[in-house]
């Protein structure tokens, strides 16, 4: 375990301050995650209906499969580097991601970061609970037809069964996340695994209707020069980390509970590179199949699974894919929030407390009408993912470049003047004034559409620009570790 040293042995809380610390913030005392439950967790991450349309896509881009193979396994590696990195501080300080950010940006400062992220999961939890209850709803359509009248009418542009639907959806949700992470961590060891009996079997049963002739690894008509190649294959890995940079940020709210940074490099490395590309491999014959048994490619799972033939098949299917949305949802898109907006005020918002106002939240966004405007979700998403890039650059450039692996674990949750973090009235200009012109050029990237072609890279262009810019602007700030560390910095022990 990271040996991290407090104020007072019988109680290692005492002395923060209660506008920084509550007992869900304050470093965790059970680090007992092992490199299964961290594998797990990238099981559940992976193993979504967005994750299956992603992966599919790429097969669809004029690539060989050898390419596109090579794509996903190089973003993947990508990946799974910057979450080894973005672990360590928090698995060391056993803090979550919105503490942790306060060592770069202050500790109120951090409610920047906080806030962002938890926006981000704000939107994708509802539209995640959206796609789940669809499933839902056709796997009671398929056994009650008498109920699709329910279907017509509508209210706030979703229809009555759909409210239904919703509403099971959501109170599940919050039922799993209610019992804290040890019930969040057994209910992601069972369902990431849960999806993959679910994706073979669905992968067995084309490749029993179809047979090896059906398959193709190719799924696309489109011939590519050499040039237009090159570009496609650079493009499919940068949106492999695209896709991950929302959970990928906030790793640290997982890492912390991790025993050791070996653990999670073992579950980084089987959940990640190995995880995803058995996965991507399971997905293609599934879509190459559908091309070849239905006469068009399908990329959405659900649609894929209502197509088999025997009603209790379906229906198990579609409940393993619910029960995968869940959990792609309560880690990406709940847990997230709950630590970011719990730090926004401790003593008022609990981790359950915040969690509850990001599903509130999201049902007022009505993500059903946002998810049926691509265009308006297109934008969105693009905004948001313009500030994650930079949070990431920023953070880890202050960790490693900045405080050189060193952490004042009992300054994190200080409002002393005199603190490291405290800078100017709690907040860090330096830091701010690294984020703000690194978001900017992403929003630009995002809007002009001349520049369409590299709004994909808006992340890697973020975090470079913003690590780059902030050990720039902070570079006399730089600490010089010689000798032992004091007794209230957090080692790393592997």
């Amino acid at each position: 375990m990271p040996n991290v040293h407090h104020t007072t042995a019988d109680n290692p809380n005492a002395g923060y301050s209660p506008r920084l610390c509550n007992e869900d913030l304050a470093p965790t005392r059970q680090q007992r995650w092992t490199w299964y439950n961290i594998f797990s967790f990238w099981m559940s991450d992976v193993h979504s209906m967005g994750g299956y349309v992603v992966a599919a896509s790429f097969f669809a881009l004029g690539l060989s499969s050898w390419q596109v193979l090579l794509c996903l396994l190089v973003g993947i590696c990508i990946v799974q580097v910057c979450a080894n990195l973005v672990a360590k501080p928090s698995q060391m300080a056993g803090v979550p991601y919105a503490v942790i950010s306060r060592q770069a940006f202050g500790v109120f400062g951090a409610n920047i970061p906080a806030v962002i992220r938890g926006l981000i999961a704000f939107a994708w939890y509802g539209i995640q609970t959206y796609l789940a209850a669809n499933a839902l709803m056709l796997v009671i359509l398929k056994f009650w037809p008498s109920l699709a009248p329910m279907t017509q009418a509508h209210f706030l542009g979703l229809s009555h069964l759909g409210w239904i639907c919703f509403g099971i959806m959501w109170v599940l949700q919050a039922m799993v996340f209610w019992h804290g992470m040890d019930a969040i961590k057994r209910f992601i060891d069972v369902a990431g695994p849960a999806v993959y009996v679910v994706m073979m079997c669905l992968a067995g049963w084309i490749l029993y209707q179809t047979g090896l002739d059906g398959i193709s690894f190719t799924l696309s008509s489109k011939t590519l020069s050499p040039s237009a190649q090159v570009w496609e294959m650079i493009t499919a890995t940068a949106l492999v980390v695209s896709y991950f940079s929302g959970p990928l940020l906030n790793f640290g709210d997982f890492s912390r509970y991790a025993k050791n940074m070996n653990e999670i490099r073992r579950g980084n490395r089987w959940g990640l590179p190995f995880n995803f590309l058995l996965f991507s491999i399971v997905t293609v014959i599934i879509v190459s199949g559908t091309q070849s048994l239905f006469g068009k490619m399908i990329t959405d799972p659900i649609e894929t699974v209502s197509h088999v033939g025997n009603s209790v098949a379906m229906a198990i299917g579609l409940l393993t894919m619910i029960t995968a949305t869940i959990g792609i949802n309560i880690v990406a898109n709940f847990v997230s929030p709950a630590f970011d907006f719990s730090n926004c005020s401790p003593q008022k918002i609990s981790f359950r407390t915040g969690g509850m106002i990001a599903a509130v939240g999201s049902v007022l966004l009505t993500p059903w009408n946002l998810f049926q405007s691509p265009e308006l979700i297109h934008y969105t998403l693009d905004v948001l993912g313009s500030f994650i890039g930079p949070l990431f650059g920023i953070l880890l450039a202050d960790f490693y470049l900045i405080k050189r692996g060193t952490i004042n674990v009992d300054a994190l949750f200080s409002v002393s003047q005199d603190g490291p973090y405290w800078y100017n009235k709690g907040f860090n200009p330096k830091a701010i004034a690294a984020l703000i012109p690194s978001v900017v050029v992403c929003l630009i990237i995002s809007f002009i559409p001349s520049l369409h072609a590299v709004a994909n890279f808006s992340w890697f262009i973020g975090a470079f620009l913003a690590a780059g810019s902030y050990r720039w602007i902070a570079r006399n700030d730089r600490v010089h570790v010689s000798g032992p560390r004091t007794d209230r910095v957090a080692a790393s022990q592997e």
